[in-house]
């Protein structure tokens, strides 16, 4: 394939992309679209915690330092239109990103990116996620198992990851990079789960 054949199929990529239906999520990982539904209920318990958690803390200052940005689902273009990844959830400190953009491009490396693992999407964050997260020097991961009950902290260290801890169930938990608050898990799970 040359150059010009390139770009023609990468823009085709990103198209298809934004063709995807309402009830799909997709993604541009390693020159490949990845698809899958919307998430279970578990997911969006789990989802809603996290941000409840942070957002106020760490993005209103409400019982915490303030000084980001906490948004739900950013469409983080590590490389417009070609390497497009949908994290759950993703924080990027107001120094480094002042304002939020107005589209739906997201083009600045985030802080943080926590990704909410399923049966059908834990191969895939675990593996080609991580690594590209890692290659674009993400400094901060978490791994949430709302099925399991258990988050699991990475802080890339030398561009590979280190695991910094694993909580679960019921746990009161500092973790990098927001442990100036405690976060109490047992808020982000199914109850009867």
């Amino acid at each position: 394939m040359n150059a010009i054949s390139a770009l023609r199929y990468e823009s085709n990529l990103y198209q298809q992309l934004r063709d995807l239906p309402e009830a799909q999520v997709g993604e541009i990982i390693n020159n490949q679209l990845y698809t899958q539904s919307r998430p279970s209920g578990f997911h969006g318990v789990a989802e809603g915690g996290i941000v409840t958690d942070i957002l106020g803390a760490y993005q209103r200052g409400k019982g915490g330092p303030g000084g980001w940005w906490i948004i739900p689902e950013p469409e983080i273009h590590l490389m417009r239109d070609r390497e497009v990844l949908v994290p759950d959830v993703a924080g990027w400190r107001k120094e480094r990103m002042p304002r939020i953009p107005q589209g739906h491009r997201f083009e600045v490396v985030p802080d943080w990116v926590c990704e909410i693992l399923s049966p059908a999407t834990a191969s895939k964050d675990r593996v080609l996620k991580l690594a590209v997260y890692a290659r674009y020097g993400v400094p901060f991961c978490w791994l949430v198992d709302p099925l399991l009950k258990t988050l699991e902290v990475l802080v890339l260290d030398k561009e590979k990851w280190r695991l910094e801890g694993v909580f679960q169930d019921n746990d009161s938990v500092n973790a990098p990079p927001f442990d100036a608050v405690t976060l109490d898990l047992a808020w982000w799970w199914v109850e009867d789960a």
